[in-house]
């Protein structure tokens, strides 16, 4: 189902390309810049041809609350409860600074009660359509991708963004893209070929954009990066606003790599391109052995709708 949701955002962009649009840190980012137009109506629809209503014939009767609180348990993907609400609209925040997503009558907030206003009509709109899908029987978080970034960003980054950053700059020293597989080996050669040849402008990006040429090592244990390419990309993490460092902290997560979720965010590398990466040595094995079904195709599936979820956070937390 959340592979679904993301789907239709996806398709219901603007941009069919769905190119990042790139940050003034990203100095040799190859995104492009998107026309769209900005929309303040309060029901959300891309296509303008009609606004998108939610039915539910069991829902709840109306009460005093004028918001609605998500329970803590909302993180962690547990069913919260039985849907509650009939319409989804969005309209901008009260304080004009932000837009809110409405359930009914009622202000949707995050797990610690805290208004969800979220930067774009574009991403309301997005957030809305996951609250939209969901069934009467019962609130699905992990259907809910964009929901549950956007309260990363709102309660968890502002609270640990040192220690996210810290994290991150570690990771650099096991990132995926830095491991080759040895040239010399029959049983690696093929492995060697094809990270040569997708892998390798990957680095020479990272060495136009940090300064710093990677180091390649060939232990499965990692290696050690020199200590200016991991200063200079802490310095760059620290540029970065909540939910772009949210985003980014997704991507590493899902791609094992700070290099494939960096160069997501510079408009580097697209969806498919990361996923191809990440992927990289496994579908090499899927060809040679084989896919196991229940297995690699649920990986996969569940890969791509990480990916692009907080890629498609990123970008539509842009939109103007």
């Amino acid at each position: 189902m959340a592979a679904m949701l993301i789907g239709r955002v996806l398709n219901s962009a603007k941009n069919s390309h769905f190119l990042l649009r790139s940050r003034s840190f990203c100095t040799t980012s190859l995104a492009r810049e998107s026309d769209s137009d900005s929309s303040s109506s309060s029901s959300f629809t891309f296509d303008k041809e009609k606004p998108i209503l939610v039915k539910a014939p069991n829902a709840r009767r109306n009460n005093d609350s004028d918001s609605v609180t998500m329970p803590t348990s909302f993180m962690t993907g547990s069913i919260v409860g039985k849907r509650f609400y009939k319409k989804v609209t969005t309209r901008e925040a009260d304080d004009g600074n932000g837009w809110s997503v409405m359930l009914d009558y009622r202000t949707l907030k995050t797990p610690s009660k805290r208004p969800l206003k979220l930067p774009s009509l574009a991403l309301a709109n997005a957030i809305a359509i996951e609250w939209e899908y969901q069934l009467t029987e019962g609130i699905r978080p992990f259907t809910m991708p964009l929901m549950r970034l956007a309260c990363t960003a709102l309660e968890r980054v502002p609270l640990t963004r040192s220690k996210i950053i810290e994290h991150l700059s570690r990771k650099l020293h096991q990132d995926l893209v830095f491991f080759r597989a040895p040239e010399d080996n029959d049983l690696t050669t093929d492995v060697h070929d094809i990270q040569v040849e997708r892998i390798d402008p990957l680095l020479k990006w990272v060495e136009s954009e940090f300064g710093v040429k990677p180091k390649l090592y060939s232990s499965i244990f990692g290696g050690k990066q020199d200590d200016k390419l991991v200063k200079a990309v802490e310095d760059w993490l620290k540029k970065t606003n909540d939910g772009e460092l949210a985003s980014i902290d997704a991507l590493e997560a899902s791609a094992h790599s700070i290099v494939i979720a960096l160069g997501v965010f510079c408009g580097k590398l697209q969806i498919n391109d990361a996923i191809q990466l990440i992927r990289l040595e496994e579908d090499l094995q899927v060809d040679k052995w084989g896919l196991v079904e229940g297995g690699h195709d649920i990986d996969i599936a569940d890969l791509k709708v990480q990916i692009s979820a907080a890629t498609v956070f990123l970008a539509l937390s842009r939109e103007n």
